[in-house]
């Protein structure tokens, strides 16, 4: 099973191009939250904002939430939907709209801890209803996450992510974007984190999201319903 990982892992990471489309250096801010009702039930809620230049030409931005339920130690299940907006280039906003877009998308990680690394896989089929009409998207991602520092509690204070991601499509040219990500995560308190990383997305004929390369700022923060559930762990790589 480690040589099966391993060797995903590998090819996915060969899709990744080493050269950017834009030598410009874009920005890639989220803020998520998460509310646990107990063990297995959480509600969660994220807003992003993206800019193609560094923190100017903000062309795309989002929001969503939904819940999730830990059903088994290694599995998880997402269900989510939101609105997902997407601007011409060349200013902040700037319009016509490219793309109006609400989604509804399930979803599913598989988790597997080898030795000191956690390796996760995430499924997630996309319903985008979108200013151009219907469309359908599956999305899957494979990433590994590395926890170090003095044990706080549960958590170690610091951790390395990194993962790629495919998305497909059913109509052609099928496959659509692939996105690359190496991200810094450092947990504030027991229940906050911060987040730094460098992101490169290379698209291919897709009409909504410029891909570019990016740099990611990101703070999440989880609100338990009683204190005894700080037990659950705050999410690695960004799960939304």
């Amino acid at each position: 099973m480690k040589k099966i990982f391993i060797y995903i892992f590998i090819i996915q990471l060969t899709t990744f191009q080493l050269m950017a489309q834009n030598n410009q250096l874009g920005s890639w801010n989220i803020l998520n939250s998460n509310y646990h009702l107990n063990d297995t039930w959480s509600i969660w809620a994220e807003g992003q904002i993206r800019s193609l230049g560094f923190y100017s030409n903000f062309h795309y931005y989002e929001y969503k939430g939904g819940f999730s339920s830990q059903v088994h130690k290694n599995i998880k299940l997402t269900l989510g939907a939101g609105s997902y907006q997407t601007y011409n280039e060349g200013g902040n906003f700037l319009l016509p709209k490219n793309n109006d877009e609400f989604r509804l998308w399930p979803q599913i990680i598989l988790s597997q801890n080898i030795d000191k690394f956690k390796l996760e896989q995430r499924f997630r089929e996309e319903l985008r209803f979108t200013s151009n009409g219907y469309r359908n998207r599956i999305r899957y991602r494979l990433g590994a996450s590395y926890a170090f520092g003095k044990m706080k509690k549960i958590n170690k204070p610091f951790q390395v992510q990194i993962s790629n991601e495919l998305f497909f499509t059913d109509k052609e040219p099928y496959f659509e974007r692939n996105r690359f990500l190496v991200n810094f995560q450092i947990k504030t308190t027991q229940s906050s984190s911060i987040q730094i990383g460098y992101l490169h997305q290379f698209d291919y004929r897709i009409n909504d999201e410029t891909g570019r390369d990016f740099l990611v700022l990101g703070f999440s923060f989880d609100v338990f319903r009683k204190s005894s559930l700080e037990k659950v762990a705050t999410q690695g790589i960004n799960e939304n």
